[in-house]
């Protein structure tokens, strides 16, 4: 028997323990380390947990005095970026809050952000979209607050000048999400290309509710970089102007571009569980601005892409 501060084991001759050792002190020293470790990662998860939801405090910006609003959009979106720019500059100080700006990767990421308190907002999308988007994911608490702006779109063409000499049997595109499919047939029954059956929902429309289309156009769905790129090779493509433009096309190939209806305006998306706070009271309050509309009628940056209500 060896004994050291106070413990006792049993050594065989053939595994003397090394002098001033025992072995109980050689199994405590090699499972510290063991111990430590998994504290550190036991610490890293907490703070990332903390970090990804709402920072390193446990309340959402939208109810802290003082706190700064991020209002999202899709990243690289840089007209959307600009006009909460300037609202963050030139607006936002006469309400009494901080706006900032940020882009995220995709709408259910952006949406979810709103949710959870973890952005104040977002702008790039209009009612129709926020509802496919709820509807999918029935956890998500948002709402539109008010509209701010509408998109530019219409109708392209690399080989017509307008939409009366598009042929019989014309390969027009349309996007492949319902609600802008949607807002791509009510844009081609306002050209008077098509009708769709009386009384249906026009902001919910599909091609299943075209009445007539006597020049038997044949859709073609595709997503919202594709519909630039097909522009060669289709008679004509319906979608947003500031694809177009981002893709280096004239404005002059737009045969076709009423204003669109209120149902398809761009909106202030906020958190339900935060309308009613200081702070988010007075970021819709900012977005209601009429400087925010002047800003769209003259802003070289917006020019074409957002349009003023």
């Amino acid at each position: 028997m060896t004994q050291d501060t106070g413990s006792t084991t049993e050594t065989s001759p053939d595994s003397p323990s090394p002098p001033g050792h025992s072995d109980i002190e050689i199994s405590a020293r090699r499972r510290w380390p063991l111990i430590v470790g998994a504290l550190v990662v036991v610490a890293v998860i907490a703070a990332v947990i903390g970090w990804r939801f709402l920072g390193s405090d446990s309340t959402s910006p939208n109810e802290t005095a003082g706190a700064t609003l991020t209002v999202v959009t899709a990243e690289g979106n840089a007209s959307e970026q600009a006009l909460v720019e300037f609202i963050a500059d030139e607006v936002a100080p006469r309400y009494d809050i901080k706006v900032a700006f940020k882009g995220l990767s995709d709408s259910t990421t952006l949406n979810r952000a709103v949710s959870d308190g973890e952005v104040a907002g977002t702008v790039y999308q209009h009612k129709l979209w926020l509802s496919q988007v709820l509807e999918a994911n029935p956890d998500f608490q948002e709402e539109a607050a008010t509209p701010v702006f509408r998109w530019g779109f219409g109708i392209w063409s690399d080989k017509y000048r307008d939409v009366a000499d598009l042929p019989q049997n014309a390969r027009v595109s349309l996007y492949s999400d319902p609600a802008n499919e949607a807002q791509g047939l009510w844009l081609l029954e306002r050209a008077g290309l098509i009708t769709l059956k009386p009384g249906v929902d026009k902001w919910k429309a599909t091609q299943k509710d075209i009445a007539t289309n006597p020049r038997n156009l044949q859709f073609v769905l595709l997503d919202f970089a594709a519909q630039s790129r097909s522009l060669a090779d289709l008679d004509a493509t319906v979608g947003y102007t500031e694809y177009y433009l981002a893709a280096n096309i004239d404005i002059a190939k737009q045969i076709y571009a009423p204003p669109a209806p209120d149902e398809f305006a761009g909106q202030l998306t906020i958190g339900t569980q935060w309308k009613d706070t200081e702070n988010i009271t007075n970021l819709v309050a900012a977005f209601k601005d009429p400087a925010v509309q002047e800003f769209l009628r003259t802003d070289p940056r917006v020019k074409g892409i957002l349009l003023p209500l």
